[in-house]
């Protein structure tokens, strides 16, 4: 007789385990389910250069400080327990925490960051993002080239656990640059193990054999389906780790993301597009983040091909935009853009862009082409399928201007090879900031940066950030970058469209999790919580 009670009691087990979602079982596990729109090119910190990269970066590295959960502008102690600036703010010294290690156990040294920094700056190795540690002195001639000597850059051992930077010229804000991980460290030991410094497609990095120092370690991959990582045991934090592990989901279509956000199988997305925006402003407004968010939105246009080798085309273009039109009924969050660095408290950017379909007709006329008549058919480039902005931005060309694009559309990976070997015409890009200061925003336009993707070239722009470098006045340095950036806008080798909001989906079970402008929320300090079921 005692057997019914029993029997019925597994059935309701079996119901209810039935019923939980995803998200419940991994809230439940203390795994984060987040996606993140596609696999990512390399696991390698030295030679990607995606957002998508270095969200996944941030769980498995770490450098001499990290972003505060909460602060924009804090940073707090990483890897080096101190790091402090002579009364210059040019010579730094970093003291490394004698308790750090890799994933492996090896003990995390001095040695391994000064090796970093070599190997990103070997110019063999080709790393597009190795213009980050041309704030280090030297280092911009020794990636070029011109000097073969590493010891002519400003790194100097002094033990296992210190080691000094010497910059190019003062750096306050030097801890908010080394927030970016191309200032990681690599594992010496793992890298020349398999290669040398500077070969490319060292297998190192391979999942399988992947080492790092962060508050997680790989767990696995699966292409097309996931990146998970765990707890890394040797990190010098473990037991402050909240979460257990991460699984990064690559869902390049951000309407099935929100479908499987709504259906419990995500706990953050990585976007949300805008008719999904205002649904959840309706259903479940608890869920939907709309948060400011450093980066900018832009057209690249090829200045090494006819027509956009002339100025006059290029602006013609950039003035036949309707920003305004593009915010209201494209974007949701977004505010029209009138320069590539988004405007902050401290530096509002001048303003040189302009919708002028007037002025756009008559550039292109004197260009040669009156009305369009003339102008090859472009192809413009995208990465984003579902995106409706490109169609907009075709449709006013065509109209205003009468120019006409055909939209294509390639893969993240292919995308970037079509950008970065300048195999396009016009592309749609975007910049989210490494650093909040906007220099971030102008220097990668500098010629042969390996993020500038345009071909264009400009001594007088060059001249006014190379002045900016050795500027202690906060208020001169802007205005240099200022006239910088009114060089780079008259010259439009780029069309800004919209400085971008976030907009994206969170569960409520995910605490810790607050705003922040670079997007770079530390996954050790988020933890998971459960949440009562709700009542039907």
């Amino acid at each position: 007789m005692q057997r019914l009670p029993l029997i019925l009691s597994a059935c309701l087990l079996l119901v209810c385990c039935d019923k939980e979602t995803q998200v419940e079982k991994a809230t439940r596990e203390g795994i984060l389910l987040i996606g993140n729109t596609a696999d990512p090119k390399s696991f390698d910190p030295q030679v990607v250069t995606g957002v998508l990269e270095s969200n996944i970066n941030r769980a498995l590295f770490e450098g001499l400080v990290n972003s505060h959960p909460s602060e924009d502008l804090t940073a707090i102690p990483g890897a080096a327990e101190e790091f402090t600036p002579d009364e210059t703010y040019t010579v730094w010294t970093a003291k490394l925490r004698t308790n750090a290690k890799w994933s492996d156990g090896a003990p995390l040294t001095a040695e391994d960051f000064a090796f970093a920094y070599e190997r990103i700056l070997t110019p063999d190795l080709g790393a597009k993002y190795a213009e980050m540690l041309y704030f280090l002195k030297g280092a911009e001639d020794f990636n070029k080239g011109k000097s073969k000597d590493f010891t002519s850059v400003g790194i100097k051992i002094i033990d296992p656990h210190q080691f000094t930077i010497t910059l190019r010229g003062p750096t306050p804000y030097f801890r908010e640059v080394l927030k970016h991980p191309t200032w990681n460290p690599v594992p010496k030991h793992m890298v020349l193990k398999f290669g040398k410094i500077g070969q490319i497609a060292n297998s190192w990095s391979k999942p399988h054999r992947l080492v790092s120092n962060g508050p997680y370690r790989m767990k696995s991959y699966r292409r097309n389906d996931h990146i998970e990582v765990e707890r890394n045991p040797h990190y010098w934090n473990a037991k402050n780790v909240k979460l257990n592990g991460v699984r990064f989901l690559p869902i390049s279509n951000s309407y099935t993301e929100s479908r499987m956000f709504r259906d419990g199988q995500l706990h953050v997305t990585y976007t949300a597009a805008p008719d999904v925006v205002d649904y959840m402003k309706k259903h479940d407004p608890v869920s939907l983040r709309q948060e400011p968010y450093l980066g900018t939105d832009f057209y690249r246009f090829n200045n090494t091909r006819k027509p956009f080798k002339d100025v006059r085309v290029r602006r013609a273009l950039s003035m036949a935009i309707d920003r305004d039109a593009l915010c209201k009924s494209v974007y949701r969050g977004y505010e029209p853009a009138y320069a590539i660095t988004p405007p902050t408290d401290e530096y509002t950017p001048p303003r040189g862009v302009f919708f002028d379909p007037e002025q756009a007709r008559k550039l292109l006329a004197e260009a040669g082409y009156p009305g369009g008549k003339g102008f090859p058919r472009m192809k413009l480039l995208t990465s984003n399928r579902e995106a409706t902005q490109p169609v907009a931005v075709q449709a006013m060309w065509s109209k205003e201007i009468g120019v006409e694009v055909e939209i294509e559309f390639k893969e993240w990976t292919a995308y970037l090879l079509a950008t970065q070997t300048l195999d396009y015409d016009i592309a749609f890009g975007g910049w989210i900031g490494d650093f909040i200061d906007p220099l971030t925003f102008l220097e990668m336009w500098s010629p042969g940066n390996g993020n500038n993707n345009t071909g264009w070239d400009n001594q007088d722009f060059v001249d006014k950030l190379n002045q900016s470098f050795q500027s202690t006045d906060p208020a001169a340095r802007y205005d240099l970058l200022k006239e910088a950036e009114s060089i780079m806008l008259s010259e439009a080798p780029i069309a800004p469209i919209a400085y971008r909001g976030k907009n994206y989906l969170l569960h409520p079970s995910v605490k810790g999790w607050y705003p922040l402008l670079l997007d770079g929320h530390p996954y050790d300090s988020i933890e998971l919580v459960p949440q009562p079921p709700k009542r039907e």
